[in-house]
């Protein structure tokens, strides 16, 4: 009989913070930037700087280990972490091992097989190091020194998880955290949320854990879910050729679907960790941690809970759009405007998504206004113009964020209600269409339908569709 294995797997996420300006100096923390333009003598360790504490960060840290269900270490401090690395100027990260700023949460995850909780064991600040841009064409490595000193904050979970699914599902709600927080925008493809995936298998039934892996440059779910599924069978394979799996920090690469040996994994003593003697402890009071849990959003949870209450939208339309901050945001404002939450939930779950998926978007990446698309909805219920109009100048709201009433206007989109119009046309279109015209007085309704068709487009689709068939029929009985 084959033997069943068991994957074991628990993950250190980064979260990059949203501050203004770095951990420990006044330097730019924003995305792109020519290199090394956003640096100082702190964040590229000169000798002699010295760095100050961002207050923001620590507020930061503690809604996350708050919304995380994490205990907030009200005196905590900073360690300094040794290791030699060209992006890292100082030779040392300020970083926190021993009084990490919270510990012991969870976070509840849904997947196929149901609820669970994936234990938090710890979240801790540091500074992120540069950043080394290999040329391949030319053989030599340059560094850019821009992302050195921006604020992360290191979530460790516990081996809790199971599979890809309950391991996409945890970064999925963590992101949703820290988006609901307003701590950080999570968008892996510019770093500011990334994943190392420690990784075990064993055979099913026992409960010693087997030897685990660190799998880094994890830039995207899919890869994620790659990289687990392939680590997972190259353990299984070594274990079933009676070989050792080796302890050992691995690199991914996503274009080879595959993983290689970067270095033997260290451990906390090859850090030489000791307390960073230029920082002094934070000591956070009740007041201060008050203070935090008072500023803290509503969450999704009770997001849900308050839609149902206040807009009487189907449950699966509220999940969908709360899914994302941006997405729940745009909703409430745009119902605040127009008043009519179940049109808004159907803009939003129909045509802006069929547009995201067709640009390869997220919602955090829309830039339409609410009072456009409030405007949009009032112009179908006014009709003005008729539903597939709508669509169209959707299209234009959604690029470019255009005032749609501007737009119809402009365009000549107003709906055709002009009965004179209409009866000219419809005649027209009888008078070429005797086969359909004899088929519907047959009784097939279906050709009424084609009639119809020809008619819009002769209008240019600007005709009122439920005068249109109604005057097709009365015509088609005289």
């Amino acid at each position: 009989m084959t033997k069943q294995y068991e994957t074991v797997i628990g993950l250190e996420v980064h979260i990059e913070l949203a501050t203004k300006t770095k951990i420990f100096c006044g330097c730019s923390t924003e995305f792109g930037g020519a290199p090394n333009t956003h640096t100082c003598p702190v964040c590229t360790g000169m000798p002699g700087s010295l760095p100050v504490l961002n207050k923001q960060v620590v507020e930061y840290a503690m809604a996350l280990g708050l919304a995380a269900n994490c205990k907030i270490t009200q005196v905590c401090k900073f360690d300094r972490k040794n290791y030699f690395y060209p992006d890292n100027p100082q030779n040392y990260q300020i970083s926190q091992l021993y009084l990490p700023i919270a510990r012991d949460g969870y976070v509840e995850i849904e997947t196929g097989t149901g609820k669970k909780k994936v234990r938090i064991h710890e979240m801790h600040m540091e500074e992120d190091a540069g950043k080394l841009i290999h040329d391949e064409w030319d053989d030599t490595s340059m560094v850019d020194y821009n992302r050195s000193g921006v604020p992360l904050v290191e979530i460790v979970s516990e081996p809790d998880m199971r599979s890809a699914d309950e391991v996409i599902a945890y970064l999925e709600k963590l992101r949703m955290i820290a988006q609901y927080l307003g701590v950080s925008d999570c968008k892996l493809q510019e770093g500011s949320m990334r994943a190392d995936v420690n990784l075990s298998v064993r055979e099913a039934g026992t409960e010693e854990f087997g030897t685990r892996t660190e799998m880094k440059n994890l830039n995207s779910f899919k890869a994620i879910a790659h990289a687990i599924e392939g680590e997972r069978e190259r353990q299984i394979e070594l274990l079933e050729a009676g070989k050792e799996v080796v302890q050992e920090t691995r690199r991914w690469d996503d274009n080879k679907e595959h993983s290689y040996a970067m270095r033997s994994k260290e451990d906390a003593q090859d850090y030489r960790y000791f307390p960073e003697p230029d920082l002094v402890p934070i000591v956070i009071s009740d007041e201060w941690i008050a203070q935090v849990k008072a500023r803290q959003p509503e969450l999704r949870t009770e997001k849900l809970e308050r839609y149902k209450k206040e807009f009487d939208i189907p449950q699966y339309d509220a999940e969908i759009i709360t899914e994302s901050k941006k997405m729940a945001d745009l909703f409430e404002a745009t119902t605040e405007i127009c008043g009519k939450p179940k049109k808004v939930a159907n803009w939003l779950m129909v045509e802006t998504f069929r547009l995201m998926k067709d640009h390869g978007m997220e919602a955090e990446d829309l830039t339409f206004s609410p009072a456009n698309l409030a405007k949009l909805i009032d112009l179908v219920d006014a009709g003005t113009i008729n539903s597939s109009v709508a669509k169209k100048v959707f299209e234009k709201v959604f690029a470019e964020d255009v005032d749609p009433e501007k737009y119809v206007e402009e365009n000549g989109l107003k709906m055709v209600n002009d009965e004179g119009a209409l009866r000219e046309t419809i005649e027209k279109v009888i008078e070429a269409n005797p086969q359909a015209v004899a088929d519907y007085k047959g009784g097939k309704e279906k050709a009424l339908g084609a009639l119809m068709g020809q008619t819009m487009r002769a209008m240019k689709g600007k005709a009122n569709p439920g005068i249109v068939s109604q005057m097709l029929r009365e015509m088609l009985q005289e």
